[in-house]
């Protein structure tokens, strides 16, 4: 009798949104089984509890780590964790599972970067775009467009209550436009197939809570070396306007691409996670004109009723790196694109800091 393939053992640290989601997609695929839940607080019990029960739980990740001997670790820590995690999972010899940004620096993105080459283990990156058919379907749309193009993005979130503790918490280390930045730096990248050349951008500290020296309000600009520019705009905190917080637009000579979230684009919906992923429709705006400089062509609208949810994902990016793990994918370029991506975004805020023009 043949031997069965032995599931893969995964460690989950940090159990609160992504790390419950990532919890959840572990606990129903096939081929992967959970060893333990690690977190500082009470959310390790309250993702137990929902999963059912039973699962080791800790409250250290280097005590976790050594008594589970775990095959793969899945980080949905706070930023400046990333770093020491990954590097202690990967010498211990356990594949990784991140969530973006890979560290809260660049030279730490680097560091984990080759301690996931030397160690031999598989790093995947949590950039969540990446999975989702709709955003591919806008990124292949936008190839269609000529070049140059004009990119135009924004994710405004009016938080309050636990997400605003949330936010608080992750600008101990990061701004808004580093952190979630890094996904739409990382879509640009994808539009122009170009090198970015230069960045700009401006922020603005809007509350007290947050250190000084932060901001909660960031913009940034890109140009790139075939002539693209992009902006990305990014607010956090209960100050923050719902009006146009979700813009997602690509602009070329041939016309423009726009996703179109006429649900998930509504009102005091710009802190809900299920709505940063809804998409809902594209439409294709198709520019050549007559004769007598009217549209040849009336717009075309994708419908997407059928796309995936939040968790569902989650659940892709966990077969994905549940198949890096079994197939030895190459990872090589995902891992690059992440630390081109991160890199790009530090500059940005380096920008912000230094009210100077940053040139790559």
């Amino acid at each position: 009798m043949a031997n069965q393939k032995k599931n893969v053992r995964v460690l989950v640290v940090g159990c609160g949104n992504m790390g419950a989601s990532h919890a959840t997609a572990y606990h129903n695929l096939g081929g992967v089984e959970i060893c333990g839940l690690v977190s500082k607080g009470k959310s390790k019990e309250v993702l137990n509890t929902k999963l059912g029960g039973g699962y080791p739980l800790f409250d250290d990740f280097e005590h976790a780590l050594k008594s589970m001997q775990p095959d793969a670790v899945c980080i949905s820590t706070y930023p400046d964790t990333h770093e020491s995690f990954a590097i202690k999972a990967l010498e211990q010899g356990s594949h990784v599972f991140i969530e973006k940004p890979l560290a809260d620096s660049v030279a730490g993105a680097e560091w984990v970067a080759k301690a996931a080459k030397d160690a031999g283990k598989k790093l995947v990156v949590g950039y969540i775009l990446r999975h989702h058919p709709s955003w591919e379907r806008f990124v292949a749309l936008s190839h269609e467009l000529g070049k140059p193009l004009v990119m135009r993005m924004n994710l405004n979130q009016q938080s309050h209550g636990y997400m605003w503790t949330v936010h608080r918490n992750l600008m101990k280390s990061l701004s808004p436009i580093v952190d979630c930045g890094v996904h739409y730096i990382d879509v640009m990248c994808q539009m122009t197939r170009s090198r970015p050349t230069q960045v700009s951008a401006i922020g603005a500290r809007l509350t007290e809570e947050i250190p000084a020296g932060n901001y909660n309000y960031g913009q940034l600009q890109i140009r790139f070396e075939d002539g693209s520019v992009g902006w990305y705009e990014a607010g956090w905190g209960p100050m923050i306007s719902e009006t146009a917080f979700f813009v997602k637009d690509v602009i070329g000579p041939n016309g423009s691409v726009s996703i179109v979230a006429k649900d998930a684009g509504g009102a005091g919906k710009s802190s809900s996670i299920e709505s940063h992923t809804k998409t809902e429709s594209i439409r294709f705006h198709h520019a050549p004109l007559d004769k007598n400089d009217e549209f040849v062509e009336e717009d075309t609208w994708i419908n997407l009723k059928d796309e995936p949810d939040h968790q569902e994902l989650c659940n892709r990016e966990q077969r994905y790196f549940l198949k890096a793990i079994a197939e030895d994918v190459d990872l090589t370029d995902h891992i690059q694109d992440a630390v081109n991506s991160l890199r790009i975004a530090f500059a940005c805020d380096e920008s912000v800091r230094t009210g100077k023009v940053v040139l790559l």
